[in-house]
């Protein structure tokens, strides 16, 4: 069963905008949270929160961490309707976004 939409905070924007850049290609947290500037405690949840969505899929880098000197990581990529809807939401967030009063002028 797929989940509700994610809510477009900044951050999951931040990922989306990552995860669109290339969205063939496998991802995993580190990279996105290096091209974000996101800490690891904020990029897992929302991948997680992707998935659940169905908007992405993960799986184990297949890799042997003795011989590549390094743990696996975990692969996320999106699907063929998460492409859409991310797209679909990040225009939507935007549009809000236009619609917003601009803030007052400070006064002296």
């Amino acid at each position: 069963m797929v989940a509700s939409t994610p809510r477009m905070t900044g951050p999951t924007r931040a990922v989306l905008d990552v995860l669109l850049a290339a969205p063939d290609a496998d991802h995993y947290g580190l990279a996105i949270g290096a091209a974000t500037r996101l800490p690891s405690g904020t990029i897992h949840p929302i991948l997680a929160r992707l998935e659940s969505a169905g908007w992405l899929t993960s799986s184990w880098e297949d890799i042997d961490p003795s011989e590549a000197g390094r743990p696996r990581r975990r692969l996320y990529r999106l699907t063929h309707d998460g492409r859409a809807e991310a797209r679909a939401a990040l225009a939507a967030a935007e549009a809000r976004r236009a619609r917003l009063p601009s803030p007052a002028p400070s006064t002296p």
